[in-house]
């Protein structure tokens, strides 16, 4: 199963191109989403399931922490809470770690599956209660348009594996 699996909720490159920021973050927060209630009710597809995860909390991770968090925190003012993000994104994936080395199932598998999916809840939450609406009153819709194409081609990277020479 290849990582592009997990890009079922995002259009092709150009529409990805015409979106803004915000919308492609929110997207793949509801696509974490629809991931954590089948990981909660497939047992058996757990393993790939908890792959998908994996590749695209740690694609959409780089990707805010690399393109979107330092306009965030240098445009909107907001450098605490997007280094809180960052460290968030940290705990999250070292709790995805320990969850994929685990047999998926039994009792402890739960509780570390119901903490993981409640921390990154939590985080989306804090992101989009704070960081994203104080982004999009920071910059305009155009900016926002040009930090989404940039998120993508971040996102799409780490994704598919390849790196473009410019960062």
């Amino acid at each position: 199963m290849g990582k592009e699996g997990v890009t079922h909720r995002h259009g092709n490159e150009e529409e990805e191109r015409m979106a803004d920021v915000v919308e492609l973050i929110t997207q793949d927060h509801r696509t974490l989403e629809e991931l954590f209630d089948e990981l909660q009710k497939d047992t058996e597809r757990r393993p790939e399931l908890l792959d998908k995860v994996a590749a695209l909390l740690t694609a959409h991770s780089r990707a805010e922490e690399e393109r979107v968090y330092p306009v965030v925190a240098k445009d909107a003012g907001e450098r605490d809470e997007a280094e809180h993000g960052t460290e968030e994104h940290h705990e999250a994936e070292d709790m995805l770690e320990r969850l994929r080395a685990m047999p998926p199932e039994g009792r402890e598998f739960e509780e570390r599956l119901k903490e993981f999916i409640d921390a990154v809840k939590h985080h989306v939450e804090e992101e989009e209660s704070d960081i994203l609406p104080a982004l999009r009153e920071a910059v305009s819709a155009e900016r926002l348009q040009e930090l989404g194409a940039a998120f993508a081609e971040r996102r799409r990277e780490e994704l598919t594996g390849t790196t473009a020479a410019r960062r």
